[in-house]
């Protein structure tokens, strides 16, 4: 009996500094009022991006719900009002799938929102499904979408400087390698599943650290973030049913809940301080270094010339504001104070990483604040 006890106690204590050391996630901190500032979020209906939408409108920002589906976004902007007590958080539609639906999520936006502060690429996916594309579903929702997205609205971005872009990865990008020659080709099966979502966080991890070079000097600052091991829908997403009485427990035991995963996306967006680690990647609410795959400007280059052609860009599009897509009644487009135009109905559709800082030298500007976590 002694004996059971004694291994019982072990492993709980185990489980205990695994947990706290490795599972838990520190609080963010950073910027305590938002009011006046604009934040769009993809992905929000569920999981870390609403954890992280959330967050953003309990201090006070205006919040769009960017989300592939009405019913479940409309719901999300609902609950996310009456537990923040911000009625400023709308939902517009986006299918980051779509080349098409991103254009006109950037026209819809661009038309009544005279502002953004911050742009936080969540959405995501782990696997095809049933899907079948003529092209690298992966790959288009979990980068050429938000890659698409990010170019379109850079103008305003760049207007209402200071601003920030905030890509979602994972550390799943240690295991990627981009072959340029099958980029874009369909996936087939899951072993193709796995490596091409490999890929595509590491391209997020590149696609931050190319946007940090294209942006500097802009006042416009990126960040790539892992939200560590989190017990989100994607876990189970893609799981046969059967396995799901089995494998909830043990996620509930091991993995983070989706508000600790939102946890270092939030601190890449608020932190005050972490401007010249601008195009780094992030972890546990701090600076890591990556392999040298993630840090290779060359390839980060050529990502992105691939990625403007996949994302039917040309050279020079969009980078000056286009009048036509100014909101009506602009007044100061990026003063905090600015009223909002009317809002639509959810019906209607910071220096480069190439020379990374001295980190001893930007250490005594990051301070994370203990707060209590407001959730």
């Amino acid at each position: 009996m002694e004996a059971l006890l004694l291994g019982a106690g072990l492993v709980l204590g185990a489980y205990v500094l695994i947990y706290y050391n490795l599972v838990k996630a520190p609080p963010c901190g950073g910027i305590g009022s938002l009011r006046g500032r604009t934040a769009v979020v993809t992905g929000s209906n569920s999981g870390i991006g609403k954890m992280t939408a959330l967050e953003l409108a309990r201090r006070g920002a205006r919040v769009v719900l960017a989300c592939r589906s009405r019913e479940r976004g409309e719901a999300a902007a609902f609950d996310l009002r009456q537990e923040s007590e911000n009625n400023e958080v709308i939902f517009m539609a986006l299918d980051l799938a779509s080349l098409a639906s991103v254009r006109a999520f950037a026209t819809a936006f661009l038309r009544s929102e005279p502002r953004l502060d911050i742009l936080i690429h969540n959405a995501g996916i782990s696997s095809c499904g049933r899907t079948r594309e003529t092209f690298n579903l992966l790959l288009r929702v979990n980068h050429i979408g938000p890659f698409l997205l990010t170019h379109l609205l850079l103008p305003r971005l760049k207007t209402c400087a200071p601003s920030r872009v905030v890509v979602v990865s994972s550390a799943a990008h240690q295991r990627g390698h981009l072959d340029f020659t099958r980029l874009d080709r369909p996936v087939v099966g899951w072993q193709q599943e796995l490596r091409a979502y490999a890929d595509s966080k590491l391209a997020n991890v590149l696609f931050a650290r190319e946007l940090a070079t294209q942006l500097e000097g802009t006042g416009v600052t990126c960040y790539a973030a892992h939200p560590g091991p989190v017990n989100s829908e994607l876990f189970l997403r893609h799981v046969p049913g059967w396995l799901h009485p089995l494998l909830r427990p043990l996620a509930w035991l091991v993995l983070r809940a989706p508000k600790g995963g939102a946890q270092t996306p939030l601190y890449c967006a608020l932190q005050e301080g972490i401007e010249p680690l601008s195009g780094r990647y992030f972890a546990n609410c701090h600076v890591e270094e990556v392999l040298p795959a993630a840090r290779d400007d060359r390839i980060a280059q050529r990502l992105w010339e691939a990625s403007m052609r996949l994302a039917g860009l040309r050279p020079g599009e969009n980078d000056e504001p286009d009048e036509e897509l100014q909101p009506e009644d602009p007044g100061a487009p990026c003063s905090p104070n600015t009223p909002h135009p009317e809002e639509p109905t959810a019906s209607e559709p910071f220096p480069g990483p190439r020379n990374s800082p001295d980190l001893s030298k930007v250490t005594h500007r990051i301070q994370v604040k203990t707060e209590p976590e407001p959730q």
